[in-house]
């Protein structure tokens, strides 16, 4: 999503492609992008970076999300439907020099198109060969459960991955869409896993001095705008590295590397990735772990709480507990 300026921020070509090439060196291999992101320019910079060793790469690319184009409006050039899958995966290929899509993914539910249909799609793209796994990302987990019943029963091909928004300031997802995940067999990759940028510390006094382009809209200003509790988890996150002798941002990816889920990271500079890949090198501990946890929680809310309060438990067991005995 940082390959190119089209929007306004990001890392021009020559940038792009250091980036690139030290992430490989680093050991990297798995690739994330979407047809949108800057216009089509992410894609185009990594097909041109991809040439000569394209089956050494992981590629994981979207559609949903329309390119906007002067003074056009087109129903059909966005949303989850058949239509709109075939048009963006046929220009994703083109704009990736590439034959497959490992990973693709629907990008955001568009509330209309039935699932079925995005399932049977996914199917056809898999066999045709364009797409060797399909995922989703940013759907309600009622309905990706759904569509995974749905390619079981079927014999169409499964959802491997979902791709959601998770953090240390993100954790609503623990309630539904991860055990979602994991009782499906599902991957988690988490976008945003500094929240766009906060768990680094960098906007403790607030955005209007941050001056970042990426937060320049109102509903961006809302959305990351500091409060009580986002100040409490950024200087828990300081204190954890300092503690370690590490950065906030690989405190945040080390938290997320011990929940079992995939941080897509999502550098701008070369300084920015060595710092975020030395996130694998953290190890947290139980202590450290405890802290982040407490002072992040969040409310399960109905019917999570309520079947785990204690009432609950005694009238659904007959007030019996289960005991293990060592022999």
């Amino acid at each position: 999503m940082t390959f190119g300026e089209d929007w306004g921020w990001g890392s021009p070509k020559e940038e792009s492609r250091k980036i690139y090439d030290r992430f490989r060196e680093g050991g990297g291999n798995f690739i994330d992008t979407a047809n949108v992101y800057t216009m089509g320019t992410s894609e185009t910079f990594l097909g041109e970076f991809m040439q000569g060793h394209r089956e050494e790469i992981v590629l994981a690319t979207k559609y949903t999300n329309a390119m906007p184009v002067e003074g056009k409006k087109d129903p059909n050039a966005g949303g989850n439907h058949r239509k709109s899958m075939m048009q963006a995966v046929e220009a994703s290929l083109k704009r990736l020099r590439t034959d497959y899509i490992d990973l693709y993914l629907l990008h955001i539910w568009d509330r209309m198109t039935p699932i079925e249909e995005v399932m049977r799609a996914f199917d056809d793209l898999v066999r045709q060969g364009k797409v060797l796994y399909p995922a989703i990302s940013d759907m309600p987990a009622w309905l990706v459960a759904r569509g995974q019943t749905l390619a079981e029963l079927r014999a169409w091909a499964p959802l491997v991955n979902i791709q959601i928004e998770y953090s240390l300031m993100q954790r609503t997802v623990e309630r539904d869409l991860i055990p979602m995940a994991r009782a499906l067999g599902m991957g988690i990759t988490a976008w945003s896993p500094l929240a766009g940028g906060i768990l680094t510390g960098k906007y403790s006094a607030g955005l209007a001095k941050a001056g970042d382009a990426r937060f320049t809209s109102p509903m961006m200003q809302q959305r990351y705008n500091m409060d009580d509790r986002k100040t409490a988890i950024t200087k828990t996150v300081q204190n954890v590295a300092a503690e370690l002798g590490g950065s906030p941002a690989q405190v945040a990816i080390a938290w997320l590397l011990a929940k079992q889920t995939i941080p897509i990271i999502g550098a701008r500079r070369i300084p920015q990735l060595e710092d975020n890949l030395a996130a694998a090198n953290v190890n947290l501990t139980a202590g450290h772990l405890q802290k982040l946890d407490e002072v992040s929680k969040i409310e399960m809310g109905f019917p999570h709480d309520f079947v785990e309060s204690d009432f609950v438990k005694n009238l659904t067991t007959g007030g019996m507990h289960a005991a293990i005995v060592g022999a």
